[in-house]
């Protein structure tokens, strides 16, 4: 191989990797990584009912609050 050939392969590598290192960096400082509780859902309840169910009780523990809320 040429060494230009060699050179414009070094070249876009490098691009690519600042490239990706620069959008993981990004996507950190943005907070894209920060949804614990989807990952512990997900363990939690398997099927679409128990997830159902988990939001109705959700939505029971809003109204509960809302109704009895200390003035």
């Amino acid at each position: 191989m040429d060494s230009w050939v060699i050179a414009m392969m070094l070249g876009v590598s490098i691009f690519l990797g600042a490239t990706g290192l620069f959008a993981f960096m990004w996507a950190v400082k943005n907070g894209q990584f920060d949804d614990e509780e989807k990952f512990l859902n997900a363990a939690k309840y398997d099927g679409e009912d128990e997830l159902n169910d988990a939001l109705k009780q959700e939505q029971k523990r809003e109204e509960f609050k809302k109704k009895y809320k200390p003035e």
